[in-house]
């Protein structure tokens, strides 16, 4: 386990982290301005979450071999994916079985002190509806695939845990 160890430790492992997430941001863009989708407010709130993986890869990435950054990293990491993988599954729900009773809101409701569709309103501001359902890749759902893709962040996270907390030992 002393390889993965030492990968936990590395910046290059934040690194990765803090890409992929920028990537998905910048798809999550590429579909609101070129392909012309408009975001729902659950959209935008996936957005959030992918916003703190890229925290999480950030934090972590400045002192990988510190435990604390390093532990403060996976707890952002597991919060937002965890989060993400909720939004994800809610967004697909109500795609896949659209209900009268059951929509979602068209402002964004969030904090006083982070109003992130008034700091930055060409990305946190929703202007679509949760029950359309514009895009498929493979038969799949962009919600369908934002599920997939938080899985795989806590499987990843899942294989880190224990190596990143873990006391490295010393010869």
């Amino acid at each position: 386990m002393t390889g993965l160890q030492h990968f936990t430790r590395s910046r290059a492992a934040w690194i990765i982290l803090l890409l992929s997430a920028i990537g998905l941001e910048a798809a999550a863009l590429f579909f609101q301005y070129i392909m012309e989708l408009d975001p729902c407010v659950m959209c935008i709130y996936v957005r959030v979450a992918v916003l703190g993986l890229i925290i999480a890869g950030v934090f972590g990435a400045l002192a990988p071999k510190f435990w604390l950054t390093r532990f403060i990293g996976l707890i952002g990491w597991g919060v937002s994916a965890a989060w993400g993988l909720k939004l994800s599954l809610e967004l697909n729900e109500l795609q896949v079985d659209p209900s009268p009773f059951s929509t979602c809101s068209f402002f964004p409701e969030f904090p006083a002190w982070m109003p992130l569709d008034e700091w930055l309103p060409s990305v946190f501001s929703p202007t679509g509806m949760c029950s359309d359902d514009p895009w498929t890749f493979l038969s799949v759902s962009m919600a369908q695939w934002m599920v997939v893709t938080f899985v795989i962040y806590l499987i990843v996270l899942a294989v880190m845990l224990i190596p990143a907390i873990k006391p490295l030992k010393t010869k």
